[in-house]
């Protein structure tokens, strides 16, 4: 399809999409009036029930577990399509990667960082039942360290420190640590995904029960997720792959 035809296509569909992101953006409640009385029910309820002072991470991997659950195998099958479409299927013994020609300063300004990136990406995953965070957030933060393993050296330092495979076996671990959770439920006699673990105290790290757990599952698949994606867009790229005609 030529440069032309796929402008056409995406107005064809971007102007429908206007009209209706318009007309819901029109009936948004003014900034700071909040309209249902759902957060607020669940805000009041959340430490009391779940002893978790975080009501976000309460209402992602509790309330609402399985739609969360549902999310996250989502980014699990995007990464899998992403890494089918763009493989190689006549790989080469070596890539063009010649390092990135960036000042030693910024090289090991990017060293220093990664490990302070990767204790703060830790502590997002396992404080998200406390403070602003969790999974998701902490995870993104994760990967992004070790992108900075890339900036500081080449793709073959990157590749030796992720360890392609071993990010494979963490992404499958992650995402199935979420469904046996919600398994493990089933095992005590409660329903799918109940809160069943004990809940702790309030503020206290180890507490929430099973939404601690969750959160550091998704950040773990989240972390391996992203990881994965940046190496294979980055091969695909420094190796010639990703040329559009």
């Amino acid at each position: 399809m030529s440069a032309k035809c796929r402008l056409i296509v995406f107005c064809l569909s971007a102007i429908p999409f206007a009209i209706v992101y318009l007309a819901a953006a029109k009936n948004l409640p003014p900034w700071g009036h909040y309209r249902g009385p759902y957060g607020d029910v669940i805000s009041s309820l959340s430490v009391y029930e779940r002893h978790t002072t975080d009501v976000v991470n309460a209402i992602d991997y509790d309330y609402r577990g399985f739609d969360t659950l549902g999310e996250e195998y989502i980014l699990f099958a995007s990464v899998l399509g992403v890494m089918l479409l763009l493989r190689d299927p006549n790989p080469k013994s070596g890539t063009a990667d010649e390092g990135q020609g960036l000042s030693k300063t910024v090289k090991f300004g990017s060293a220093a960082c990664f490990g302070l990136l990767l204790i703060f990406g830790f502590y997002i995953c396992t404080h998200g039942q406390l403070t602003p965070g969790g999974g998701f957030q902490g995870g993104v933060i994760i990967a992004t360290a070790f992108m900075l393993i890339y900036i500081a050296e080449n793709l073959k330092s990157f590749k030796a420190i992720t360890s392609h495979p071993l990010m494979e076996a963490l992404e499958a671990l992650g995402a199935g640590l979420y469904a046996v959770t919600g398994v493990s439920a089933l095992l005590v006699g409660a329903p799918f995904l109940t809160n069943w673990l004990p809940l702790g105290t309030a503020g206290d790290v180890f507490s929430s029960g099973t939404i601690a757990v969750i959160s550091a599952s998704v950040g773990l698949e989240v972390a391996a997720g992203f990881i994965l994606l940046s190496y294979t867009y980055l091969e695909d790229i420094i190796s010639g792959g990703g040329k559009v005609s």
